[in-house]
Order: C-alpha cells, then structure tokens, then sequence
C-alpha cells in the first residue's frame, strides 16, 4: 500500500466526531456562494462522515461519495446509504470519477490532497463534473507540525492548491486559513 494513502483498516477514525469540530461544515458554506443545493459531489470520502454533516446540513437533492478503496465504498454501502439513500457511493481511481461532465453544483476533497501523487490531474477531473457555476473546496492539513494527521512532510501549502485550481481552469480563488489544523481553499468553475 501507498505510505501516503489512508489505511482503510483504520476506517474508524474518520467517524470521530473532533473532525466537525477542527472543520466545521457551516464554516465552509459561510465561505461558499451556493444558492440552491443540488447535486454534490465528495471526491475521497472515505466512510462518508462529512457526506452524512454535508448532506444533512445543506440538503442537496443528492451526494456521490466517492472513494478509491473498495473497502470505504462497501462501508457506505453498508452503514450509511441504507440510512441515506441519497448519499450514492462510488468507487473511483486514483484520478477518475465515473460521474457525467457537468454534473454537480459542488465538489469537495477533506483532507485528501496530501495522499495524491498527482494532484493537479484530480483538480481538473473536480471542473469537469462541475456545472457551469459550481464550486470546489479542498480542505486539508496545514503544513506545519502537530500531533495529529499525516507526516509534514507529505502535507501540501494551499498555495499550490489555487496554482492547480488555476491551471484547471477555476477562478475567483480564494485561501482561507483561519482553521487552527486545516487550510481551506475554494474556486468556483
């Protein structure tokens, strides 16, 4: 297995309730411009907690919660889609989505930049299952030593998130680093 990947045996992990405390989802949308919540798309969901926050806050119509690894899609198979029929797991590559172009209002990657080895290839799969005026946030840990979270050396500046957004294609990009562990950034398609 890839170092930089999330070891699925430690899926339970990703359900600590802490995780909606260090990245609020109504800190997020504050800083997003959706109008109308339709079709969102979470690129690396791993067991799909900030799907569950995401969707249950915000209301879209649906969710595609999309994971490299088998093993997260068949855990929202069994534990979160039967509760939420509208969250739709769906197994992806490394940086392929199966989903139409232009397909969502919204697509988002927490804490998953720092486990890609091709970063910019993902950001550019994330605009083509935009809609026209949709949104992209990427959020991840901050490139300094902690306790927590992945080694420091893997973690990723935002600055060179906005240089992939920009180079895909997005605009009126924007970095925001009040979060005490985590950056946030947004483009908008």
């Amino acid at each position: 297995m890839n170092e930089k990947k999330f070891n699925p045996e430690k899926l339970q992990k990703l359900n600590n309730p802490q995780r909606l405390v260090d990245i609020p989802p109504d800190y997020i949308w504050e800083k997003l411009h959706i109008k109308k919540p339709d079709i969102f798309v979470e690129i690396g969901a791993g067991t799909a907690f900030f799907s569950v926050a995401f969707f249950e806050k915000f209301k879209p119509s649906t969710l595609y919660a999309c994971d490299l690894s088998g093993v997260m899609v068949n855990y929202i198979e069994k534990n979160v889609s039967l509760k939420y029929p509208n969250i739709i797991p769906v197994k992806t590559e490394e940086n392929s989505v199966p989903l139409e172009d232009g397909i969502a209002g919204l697509v988002f990657m927490i804490n998953l930049h720092h486990e890609l080895d091709n970063p910019s290839r993902l950001v550019e799969e994330a605009y083509r299952l935009l809609k026209p005026d949709g949104q992209i946030f990427v959020v991840d840990w901050k490139k300094k030593d902690m306790p927590e979270g992945p080694p420091t050396l893997i973690r990723c500046l935002p600055e060179k998130v906005k240089e992939q957004m920009v180079r895909a294609g997005f605009k009126n990009i924007s970095i925001h680093n009040e979060l005490q562990k985590h950056f946030l950034v947004i483009g908008n398609n």
